[in-house]
């Protein structure tokens, strides 16, 4: 397995399928980075009517489609989730669990974080708040941590923490959350109870892509772009649902094509 590429990708769907075939036509190196695909909400869609050449696939079998192809290509497919990027003298660094990788140029085509971002989980990132319980865990051996999530990946992160000798809240349910402290995170308070925690662990399915890039314009429900999907970061360009409305797969397809139109230009000139 590569570490390093042209062209990382974050997401597997339409958009970041549609973004690494154009690079590879382009003759760039293309990671991808994506999650299950049963996670997606297209892969939920009953029916889909509206995307030509495929007339009344479910979202499964499109999903499916896009997989198989995307499996089929020279992309390098990196499975898990990207949990911070690091812009770099030579571009950027991709953290995705406990592995790291480089690329030069970024496209971030990962759908939309439905979740909402809970008071105190920015502000305290990397200060008592963790995205990745098998990278940070470590740190908080014999320390009382709290993880949030109900995945299966939340459960086997659980099970991890104890292992090493954390004392673990766990919190599988929905209620409202707030993380406070002062210079660190110090304090959950989880329904409406308040627990002193030395760590919060958050495990979600995506990471919001307000938090991903540091610096990177965010308004209104998506990643600020120009008409080439360029973003405010040089380097970084965005297509899909994650670039705002309409949430429409021939959008996000076309947007991914132009999004690696203008990545492989990127790289042509610097």
């Amino acid at each position: 397995m590569s570490d390093s590429f042209d062209v990382i990708i974050i997401g597997g769907g339409s958009a970041g399928s549609s973004a690494a075939l154009t690079c590879l036509n382009r003759g760039k190196t293309v990671g991808v980075i994506t999650n299950p695909m049963e996670t997606s909400s297209l892969y939920k869609a009953e029916l889909v009517t509206n995307y030509p050449g495929v007339p009344g696939l479910t979202g499964k079998e499109l999903t499916e489609l896009f997989r198989r192809q995307l499996e089929e290509s020279d992309a390098e497919i990196i499975h898990g989730r990207a949990l911070s990027v690091m812009p770099m003298d030579e571009g950027f660094g991709v953290a995705v669990g406990t592995d790291f990788y480089m690329a030069k140029a970024l496209i971030i085509a990962a759908g939309i974080t439905r979740e909402n971002l809970y008071p105190g989980e920015a502000e305290f990132l990397g200060r008592g708040v963790s995205y990745c319980a098998t990278c940070d865990g470590m740190l908080y051996r014999g320390k009382t941590v709290a993880l949030i999530g109900s995945s299966e990946e939340a459960k086997q992160d659980v099970e991890f923490l104890r292992g090493i000798g954390c004392n673990v809240l766990h919190f599988d349910k929905p209620a409202k959350c707030e993380i406070t402290g002062e210079s660190k995170a110090t304090k959950l308070t989880y329904g409406g109870k308040e627990y002193d925690v030395d760590c919060v662990f958050i495990i979600k399915d995506t990471v919001s892509v307000q938090s991903l890039v540091p610096g990177l314009e965010y308004e209104k429900g998506g990643i600020i772009t120009d008409k080439k999907m360029a973003t405010n970061v040089p380097g970084v360009f965005a297509a899909g649902d994650c670039a705002g409305k309409p949430y429409q797969l021939a959008k996000a397809a076309g947007e991914g094509n132009i999004a690696a139109l203008s990545a492989c230009e990127y790289l042509d000139k610097n």
